[in-house]
């Protein structure tokens, strides 16, 4: 089963969400922008989910971590609960 691993932070808007994506490439660390801004609880942790497997997160969530490499970060992502940038921290198969 493949595991990933990954973090993410949550915002109100599309527009919020791709500044910072701005931001994150321009060289801010992932973690600072999640723990300043994030709505999610884990933004305390630097956005770090830890390690999931499939059907453990909403499916715009789960399809789009899936999907990505190591070390890159997502286009903005909407779901039931805001827009979020996923950074993807590591795959297991």
């Amino acid at each position: 089963m493949t595991l990933v691993k990954a973090s993410h932070l949550l915002v109100a808007t599309e527009e919020e969400a791709k500044k910072l994506k701005e931001e994150i490439l321009s060289g801010k660390p992932f973690a600072d922008a999640a723990a300043e801004v994030s709505m999610c609880p884990s933004g305390a942790n630097g956005g770090d989910l830890g390690y999931f497997g499939r059907g453990q997160m909403v499916k715009e969530f789960e399809d789009a971590a899936f999907s990505m490499n190591v070390g890159e970060v997502s286009d903005p992502i909407k779901t039931q609960f805001g827009w979020h940038l996923i950074y993807l921290t590591d795959k297991q198969d």
